[in-house]
């Protein structure tokens, strides 16, 4: 880890892909050795807290500690790790890749990344990663008849440029090294269906499934007069996955109205929908689809009243629509990886929460998610509704009517914004007043642990 990564990892402090074990027992690191490899991999800093104060613990005896833990594991997770030199001593950054089947811990716990937290799967949820883990990904097959002369060099130039500035070490790899570290080459040298899709001339003449539709229906209905087919534009859109998720937005931004609003003196321009949300849905859509399934495509549906977009492919391992913005999991790592080094995907694992907060904070009703087992669907609406504070039910009490009024007026509303509003009220009464607002349909709370936060649904 470069003194620039390590910098940005100690100001972000701990998430989804960064743990921080100032003085870690053989079991704790064991936990999140298996808690990263059966999500989406990460580093471990040891030695070092999230202030950046180096502890007494010493960075020599690390290799024996991860032996130790490694031991813990069922199977061993695999690991690397490296001296990092600070201000006050030396610490130690443990890098875990993505297990290829699912890791327990000696007593049969199967653990993943959650946000900050290392969570234990329940067994329902255990079974189902289980069956999403078992052989290779669709990503990692070799395409028969594909060679090297089949990707783009353009292309690929394009891409190692963008990840020289995101890669979590700083490193710059060029030509066949940068093939086989981001997995678009299998073992034999030929390109795989990842290497494809990311680099590919012309992917679709291998995965043919890989392009998206685009549709515009006229009214809120995919049926116009007499039956027949009520759009005024279709488009097919191809290419590498950056191509296909570069011409997708154009068309969709041609597509959106705009109206003018002035908030204040200036004058300013307000799309129909909020761009981060459209964008985040897109994204995950081109990402997570499974591509094993052949005829069918990612497709958008816009309507006057709304946006739809499907991607083939039900939700990935153990995610469900109950922890669906708190979890993580790729079907896809390998295209997920280079679509965040390529800059599309803007921090891993924090998009969900921040469409929902993006849509919501826009007076839009909340994301609406359908899973089915050989389709996920994002419904985007763009009816926008603000109300009142007064205008909601009257069971709220002065202190919940002050905490809404403040959401309005700041967007969001943490657990300590409102203590510092009701100073002589207890931490369980705010507790409870901020529950029973989620509880009513008046609050969305967002993020987990000390970073939740309210937003007005």
């Amino acid at each position: 880890m470069q003194p620039d990564s390590l910098r940005a990892a100690l100001a972000a402090g701990p998430s989804q892909f960064v743990e921080f074990l100032p003085e870690p027992a053989t079991s704790q690191l064991a936990e999140t050795l298996i808690a990263m490899a059966n999500a989406d991999g990460g580093t471990i800093l040891v030695g070092v807290h999230p202030s950046g104060r180096v502890s007494d613990s010493p960075a020599e005896g690390v290799e024996a500690l991860l032996q130790r833990a490694q031991s813990l594991c069922r199977p061993p997770v695999s690991a690397g790790w490296r001296t990092l030199s600070l201000p006050g001593g030396e610490a130690v950054a443990i890098t875990v890749r993505r297990g290829q089947q699912p890791h327990r811990t000696s007593d049969g716990r199967i653990l993943v990344r959650s946000g900050l937290r290392n969570r234990e799967l329940s067994p329902a949820e255990a079974q189902q990663m289980e069956a999403a883990r078992g052989g290779t990904s669709y990503e990692e097959q070799p395409l028969p008849g594909a060679t090297l002369d089949d990707l783009d060099p353009a292309v690929i130039a394009e891409f190692a440029a963008k990840r020289a500035e995101r890669a979590p070490r700083g490193e710059r790899l060029e030509g066949e090294e940068l093939l086989v570290e981001v997995g678009a080459l299998g073992l034999d040298g030929m390109p795989t269906v990842a290497g494809m899709l990311l680099f590919g001339r012309r992917p679709q003449r291998f995965v043919e499934q890989s392009s998206l539709i685009f549709v515009r229906f006229a009214g809120s209905d995919p049926r116009g007069p007499g039956g027949l087919p009520g759009y005024g534009r279709r488009e097919e859109i191809g290419g590498p996955l950056a191509r296909v998720i570069e011409g997708a937005w154009r068309v969709v931004w041609e597509e959106m109205r705009h109206e003018a609003v002035i908030p204040g003196l200036a004058r300013e321009e307000r799309p129909e929908y909020p761009p981060f949300a459209v964008r985040e849905a897109l994204v995950n859509a081109v990402c997570h689809r499974d591509y094993s399934i052949k005829g069918l495509r990612v497709e958008i549906r816009m309507f006057d009243d709304r946006l739809e977009v499907v991607s083939p492919g039900g939700l990935p391992g153990h995610i469900t629509l109950d922890n669906i913005v708190e979890e993580h999991y790729s079907r896809n790592p390998r295209i997920v990886r280079g679509l965040y080094y390529w800059g599309y995907i803007e921090e891993l694992g924090l998009g969900v929460d921040r469409m929902i907060e993006e849509m919501v904070r826009d007076g839009h009703p909340a994301p609406e998610f359908a899973s089915k087992p050989h389709a996920f669907n994002v419904v985007l609406r763009n009816a926008r509704e603000r109300a009142s504070a007064e205008q909601w039910n009257g069971n709220l009490n002065p202190r919940q009517l002050q905490a809404l009024r403040y959401v309005q007026e700041h967007r969001r509303i943490t657990n300590r914004e409102y203590r510092e509003l009701c100073p002589d009220v207890s931490p369980e009464t705010i507790r409870l007043d901020l529950a029973n607002l989620v509880d009513q349909g008046m609050l969305l709370r967002i993020g987990d642990k000390k970073g939740t936060y309210y937003i007005l649904k």
